[in-house]
């Protein structure tokens, strides 16, 4: 297949070009300044030129806080700028996946029948409490709507090798003072890029579409999920416990943003303790590379 993959210098599109290059696929990957997708002519001029068979966009404004006092930003990229990539690829007649956000929701756990919260599904209700996420629920109902054979994967909590990350904020901390304080009233489902990038490539191979969840399996704080960094990582450091009253931010977290799929098509993603073992081990392999 030969693969256009966007925002080619962000996190995820990092693992997804290289998956896909392992995979055997073609894959061309463009930045902002190559393929600007609130621009619908610099679209259309790249699949012109390069002729995929599939797309999937993982540009985006992912700064949740600037999002607030930039919205016309967000707005262009996250929401306007989807509707461009996912008009485009539609009239190219290709398939596109589109990546969104635990912040699709207000973060309020749903229960189950025994009165436990249980993770969203793609069926619940949304209703984003934040720019970031009301822009990028936006670029989801446009891209849905520019056709029936596109998909969009909700994700949360990403973490990966090629770019700043909560894991790495955590080991950078604790090798710099030995003591952190993380919140504990925040809940949601770690996501690995290395197990997420090969799940996007499988929807395009199995021709999945529609809204789909795909996040690391079952849920954690972010404060359990330091405590798990450090324990699998054997790093020494003390660990406090906060809350988010505590910080003061122009965009509220979601209290909980747990996510898992309904539907029966979607291939669940390895618990979110193994996302985490996968990277700490990819990690290492990256540093022994950087001495050789």
């Amino acid at each position: 297949m030969r693969l256009l993959v966007t925002g080619a210098d962000g996190m995820l599109a990092h693992d997804v070009m290289r998956t896909a290059e392992l995979a055997g696929h073609e894959v061309l990957g463009t930045n902002r300044a190559e393929l600007d997708i609130a621009e619908p002519g610099s679209i259309e001029e790249v699949l012109e030129r390069v002729a995929p068979e599939a797309v999937i966009n993982c540009a985006a404004w992912t700064d949740v806080d600037g999002a607030e006092t930039h919205p016309e930003k967000a707005h262009a990229i996250n929401a306007a700028g989807a509707g461009n990539l996912a008009r485009a690829a539609a009239d190219a007649g290709l398939r596109l996946v589109h990546v969104s956000t635990d912040y699709a929701f207000d973060g309020t756990a749903r229960v189950d029948a025994h009165g436990a919260p249980r993770a969203y599904v793609e069926s619940d209700p949304t209703a984003p409490h934040t720019v970031y996420g009301q822009t990028k629920l936006a670029g989801e109902q446009l891209v849905l709507g520019a056709s029936p054979r596109h998909t969009v994967a909700r994700t949360s909590w990403l973490f990966g090798t090629a770019g700043s990350n909560f894991v790495a904020t955590m080991l950078r901390l604790a090798d710099e003072r030995g003591e952190v304080r993380v919140v504990s009233d925040q809940t949601g489902s770690p996501t690995w890029a290395g197990h997420l990038a090969p799940a996007l490539i499988g929807l395009l191979e199995r021709e999945v579409s529609g809204l789909v969840h795909l996040a690391g399996g079952g849920h954690v704080s972010w404060h359990d999920f330091a405590r798990e960094i450090f324990r699998q990582a054997e790093v020494e450091c003390r660990l406090g416990a906060g809350t988010s009253a505590e910080i003061d931010r122009p965009a509220p977290r979601p209290a909980w943003s747990a996510l898992e799929s309904e539907r029966q098509d979607v291939l669940p993603l390895p618990p979110w303790q193994d996302g985490l073992a996968g990277y700490l081990a990819a990690r290492v392999g990256l540093t022994r590379m950087g001495k050789s």
